[in-house]
């Protein structure tokens, strides 16, 4: 087990159809104990996610669901809390909660800016500072931030130019808590996916999607617990000696 008895704040994982659940679910069957975030959580989402995690790794698996507005640094703070609080630590943040709008940069209104940028990027911001408080007094402890191949493109498939600019803000942001936070023992990566089958892709047709599709050298698009596997790498020792790394999980669609 790569993360036997690791604690690990999972955000962006109220979706069984995304990457923050599918890395629950793995990191869970590496033996962590897995605190899953979610705007979207209740009382009742939050038992229904806790054992349908349980259901499908172990039996045993130490979950816990909890809401969290991102956007609000106090809910961030609370949410260490509270795990600290539970498990009596906290190891790894993966921060995989985002929202996507597919807008040309003309039709962008400022209300639309400030939602896509606050929940991508000063959320992003948000849950790092929160949990660095924690890692800088243990001096160890690892984020991965989920951004996508639209900050590195300039633009996605299904995202406009607030997403971009948002996801390209992560990167940086993570690369710098790499530099910074490095000499106390804290590690900082960021992964960024593209094609991967979650609920973002429901607006392409079967005519765009196959288009799409060959252009990817690996003719397919991602699963989520492929994209999950790349966090899964970076949270664990195995990527001790990684930081301030952007790992591509694309298929080979944006080659660089």
């Amino acid at each position: 087990m790569l993360l036997k008895d690791k604690v690990c704040v999972i955000a962006g994982a109220g979706s069984i159809r995304g990457i923050g659940y599918a890395t629950a679910e793995l990191f869970a069957e590496h033996g962590a104990k897995v605190v899953v975030v979610d705007v979207s959580i209740s009382d009742e989402t939050a038992a229904e996610i806790e054992s349908s995690i349980r259901k499908n790794t172990r039996p045993d698996a130490q979950v816990l669901g909890l809401r969290c507005d991102i956007t609000k640094a106090a809910d961030c703070d609370r949410v260490v809390a509270v795990t600290v609080e539970r498990f009596g630590t906290l190891d790894c943040l993966v921060n995989s909660a985002g929202i996507v709008r597919s807008q040309p940069l003309l039709a962008i209104s400022e209300q639309d800016y400030d939602l896509v940028v606050d929940v991508n990027l000063k959320g992003a911001f948000n849950l790092c500072k929160s949990v660095l408080r924690h890692f800088v007094e243990h001096k160890r402890g690892v984020i991965v931030n989920v951004a996508s191949a639209a900050a590195q493109r300039g633009g996605g498939l299904v995202g406009g130019a607030h997403y971009a600019a948002a996801k390209g803000g992560v990167v940086s942001l993570t690369r710098t808590i790499a530099r910074e936070y490095g000499p106390q023992g804290i590690r900082a990566n960021v992964i960024c996916p593209a094609m991967i089958e979650t609920a973002m892709l429901d607006g392409l047709s079967e005519e765009r999607l196959d288009d799409i599709l060959i252009g990817i050298p690996l003719r397919r698009a991602g699963t989520t617990r492929e994209a999950a596997g790349a966090c899964l790498f970076l949270a664990s020792d195995l990527s001790g000696f990684v930081t301030g790394a952007t790992i591509d999980v694309n298929g080979g669609s944006h080659i660089h």
